[in-house]
């Protein structure tokens, strides 16, 4: 039986920690409950449920799920903008609706922004949101691909 040698294997690993990016627009509640408007490590930025407020956290076109749509999609690209992204990076949307009846108004926004870079999406409908005034929520996902990757 021939002998086996004992081979050393040497693995090196090349740890590379991603940098953690907090995308921040002023709202006051950013720090009373501790929320980023988006966060972005390496190349992924996440946004999290964007509410139709202005920056002094007032609610936009109250009873008019359009207007709200056309507000959470305006933070929205600003917060991709402050990231270094924009729309054709955006990879997910998620459209969240008090009354599922508004899904055609919200689309149509939402064709104005993501038509070119056509992201998978998903719309569903909850009871309420935490302010009640509000009829719509939008949450986005993107990836900035790297050079020559698209």
């Amino acid at each position: 039986m021939p002998k086996i040698s004992s081979m050393k294997l040497s693995l090196q690993l090349e740890i590379n920690p991603m940098k953690r990016t907090l995308i921040l627009n002023g709202n006051p509640m950013e720090e009373i409950v501790g929320f980023a408007r988006a966060v972005r490590v390496g190349p992924y930025i996440t946004i999290g449920g964007t509410a139709p407020v202005d920056k002094n956290g007032k609610t936009v076109g109250i009873g008019d799920a359009k207007r709200q749509a056309e507000q959470c999609f305006e933070i929205i690209s600003d917060a991709l903008n402050r990231a270094g992204s924009g729309w054709n990076d955006v990879v997910r949307t998620r459209i969240i609706l008090t009354n599922i009846d508004d899904w055609k108004a919200v689309i149509d926004v939402r064709a104005r922004f993501c038509k070119e870079a056509k992201p998978v999406d998903t719309i569903m409908q909850v009871t309420r949101f935490v302010n009640p005034e509000w009829l719509v929520e939008i949450e986005a996902d993107a990836v900035v691909a790297e050079d020559g990757e698209a």
